[in-house]
């Protein structure tokens, strides 16, 4: 069997990431990354291979990878003069743009932990995630001014993004414009950064990441054929792991990331034919609102220069992935993966042909395997278990000092799942989401892919509520199109002539929307509250 390292190597190159032509090049590459971690090593890369090409393109317009890295040299300089060192943790709560960008880049060449915030943040979460990861520095857009002013007025802050400069503060372009742009000697070791898992209730638990080396990239390009020099359309948040985690990629391939404040679906359209963007990153219910704009929206856009469409972060439905291929093309691109584990498998568009809602299998350096309640490995395949994974990229615990379950050296993804005969892995659903009706196990995901298909359903929900006769019985809420008549007798019709009986929600509930949080899951603990 060929070496991971030499496989990882090889997927590297053929990206054009690992141009075997100039290994000067390819040492520099590896030098960055273990001096300033992932995201400055790379900017710093490309700002001295090629000074005008574009790294970032936001409302505001365009910077090359040349300016990023002069622009994020001053601000870390002023940061340095605040107080910042290689022991400071940087809190960031900002949608995405280019301070966000630099701020990213500002620490790791300082050497300082970068954590990133979710905007979706009640006041009592950032409060209890800001005193657990001992954040030190908070740089936030002005519109969080009112949630963040729930922290100590000690704590020194920067805003990121300007509203109203008459109430902003002190503000990121003050201080880079204030401060010398030359480069920084680099810190004595990358601070990493700290991913919040997007939990559905509660205050998230902290995952720091480290990434030390380069190879590391081969476990998304291996099965996703990003190249170099390109340009990607962000539409997953950079706080989000989906998110960054393209972001991180492309840097790494000199690649232009194109982002915008708030996600909205026909403005990413005009991204991709403006910028001739050959990926396009979402998670599920973003390509949702895409596909929903319509035939006669979707035309207006050029987007022929389109090989990927990358998605992550919750299931993508095979009604969804289907519609999507029609507009797009074939470059349905799945990735399943957490925020513990990062990358687990992924669905090329040849593998979607073959199973649509499959996730696909693993790319290089990444380890799956199923198994049954006694941890006995599960290697037939449409025998369901747990899946558990592990790779160069996984998280080694929280930063409270929990840990996912492990065997065998594996994490835990907490979903349920089974193989088919090509070894194509499928999500049945979350471990902890499997109802029992009349004695029967049932995974929602099922029903919801079924449900979603019938004419005029958007989107579904299927949730198991106590009932005296089956112990739980099957509630699906769902989310129909506009003007469409579709009856509660209609769906459970369309469940009973597809599914075993046991598997026919007892009760329909229409909503105008599902509730998500701010990554785009599904919360289905409130679902309840919907009768």
């Amino acid at each position: 069997m060929v070496p991971t390292a030499v496989r990882s190597v090889d997927v590297m190159r053929r990206a054009g990431l690992v141009p075997l032509s100039r290994p000067d090049h390819v040492l520099k590459s590896a030098m960055a990354v273990r001096k300033y971690g992932p995201i400055a090593g790379a900017a710093r890369v490309a700002a001295t291979r090629d000074s005008a090409a574009i790294g970032l393109v936001d409302e505001l317009g365009s910077l090359t990878f040349s300016q990023l890295d002069r622009r994020s040299n001053a601000l870390a300089r002023a940061l340095a003069a605040n107080g910042v060192t290689e022991h400071s943790v940087v809190a960031l709560l900002a949608r995405d743009h280019r301070g966000a960008v630099e701020t990213m880049l500002a620490a790791g060449k300082l050497g300082a932990r970068l954590l990133l915030m979710n905007t979706g943040f009640a006041r009592p979460q950032l409060v209890d995630v800001t005193n657990r990861e001992g954040v030190t520095v908070f740089v936030a857009d002005q519109e969080f001014t009112d949630l963040v002013s729930a922290l100590p007025d000690e704590m020194p802050r920067f805003t990121a993004w300007v509203d109203d400069p008459r109430t902003a503060g002190r503000t990121l372009e003050q201080l880079i414009t204030e401060s010398d742009d030359s480069a920084l000697p680099p810190p004595s070791e990358p601070g990493g950064m700290v991913l919040l898992t997007s939990g559905t209730t509660g205050t998230p638990k902290g995952a720091p990441r480290q990434v030390r080396s380069p190879l590391a990239a081969a476990q998304f390009l291996d099965r996703v054929p990003l190249r170099a020099g390109e340009a990607t359309v962000m539409g997953a948040p950079l706080f989000h792991a989906t998110g960054l985690s393209q972001f991180i990629i492309s840097f790494a391939l000199h690649s232009a990331v194109v982002v915008r404040r708030r996600f909205d679906p026909e403005s990413t359209l005009r991204m991709i034919e403006d910028n001739k963007a050959t990926a396009m990153v979402l998670v599920p219910t973003m390509l949702q609102r895409i596909m929903d704009l319509g035939p006669e929206i979707l035309a207006k856009y050029d987007t022929s220069t389109l090989r990927i469409v990358f998605t992550a972060g919750s299931a993508l439905s095979p009604e969804l992935g289907n519609r999507a291929s029609k507009v797009f093309g074939d470059v349905i691109h799945n990735l399943y993966g957490s925020t513990e584990v990062s990358v687990v498998t992924v669905a090329t568009p040849a593998d979607w042909r073959a199973a649509p809602g499959t996730v696909g299998k693993p790319p290089v350096g990444c380890t799956v395997v199923l198994y049954d309640n006694d941890g006995n490995a599960i290697t037939e395949p449409e025998v369901t278990g747990r899946v558990f994974a592990g790779s160069g990229l996984a998280f080694a615990g929280y930063t409270d000092g929990r840990h996912k379950e492990l065997i065998d050296g594996l994490l835990s993804t907490g979903d349920v799942g089974h193989w088919d005969s090509e070894g194509r892995l499928f999500i049945d659903g979350r471990d902890d989401d499997m109802i029992v009706s009349g004695g029967e196990n049932v995974f929602p995901a099922e029903i919801e892919n079924l449900l979603v298909e019938y004419p005029g359903v958007v989107e579904a929900a299927v949730l198991g509520v106590d009932d005296e006769k089956f112990g739980q019985r099957l509630k699906a809420y769902v989310v129909l199109e506009e003007g469409a008549k579709t009856s509660e007798d209609d769906l459970r019709e369309h469940v009973k002539g597809n599914l075993a009986r046991f598997k026919v929600p007892r009760d329909v509930i229409f909503l105008e929307e599902l509730p998500r949080n701010a990554t785009g899951k599904l919360l289905r603990k409130r679902l309840s509250d919907f009768g």
